[in-house]
């Protein structure tokens, strides 16, 4: 029997081991939102701003793209113009939050599988519509209860709402088009 085909069959299964691995790894950890964090959009600080907030890991880049509202972070996903090699998407989990002013600095969620409430009478941190991210059901039925809109998951939330100025019909049904789902494969693009 010869040796190198052997070696070579054993070679090619730690490789396609290797890349099993990777497509199986966690995706990295939310960073602690400090003083330092300013928004991508608006150039501000974060911590300037009430409302949830935002985080997005590329697969190359080992800091957080910050953003000062939830709502800004799902824009980030759904602009063509934007990179597509996300490793990991995180919001505030206003369920654990202490106050609208105050979301937290380590109280984040995956946004995927977040749950959002949108057409909500409280603005983001640019002043605008919001989605408010929740980890629990519970917690985002009782926030809609209390504050008016409904409750969506991450690939129910209109794209209109998003990447509109505002809107005052969040019936609309575009989605987020460029990320998917946990379990569904990578991000487009």
């Amino acid at each position: 029997m010869k040796i190198a085909p052997v070696i070579a069959l054993l070679f090619c299964g730690l490789l396609l081991t290797g890349c099993s691995e990777e497509k199986d790894a966690a995706p990295p950890a939310p960073y602690a939102l400090t003083e330092e964090a300013m928004g991508r959009y608006c150039g501000m600080n974060l911590l300037e701003h009430a409302g949830p907030k935002g985080q997005v890991i590329m697969s190359q880049i080992p800091e957080p793209i910050w953003f000062s509202s939830a709502r800004d972070t799902l824009a980030f996903t759904m602009l063509p113009e934007e990179p597509k090699d996300i490793a990991a998407i995180y919001v505030s989990d206003m369920a654990k939050a202490t106050t609208w002013e105050e979301p937290g600095a380590d109280n984040w969620i995956d946004a995927r599988t977040a749950l959002f409430v949108i057409g909500s009478g409280l603005r983001g941190g640019m002043g605008t519509d919001e989605a408010v991210p929740f980890s629990t059901r519970e917690a985002a039925d009782k926030f809609a209860g209390e504050h008016g809109g409904r409750v969506v998951g991450f690939s129910e939330v209109p794209r209109d709402y998003v990447l509109g100025s505002s809107t005052d019909d969040p019936e609309i049904q575009s989605t987020p088009e460029n990320v998917e789902e946990p379990g569904k494969g990578q991000a487009n693009g």
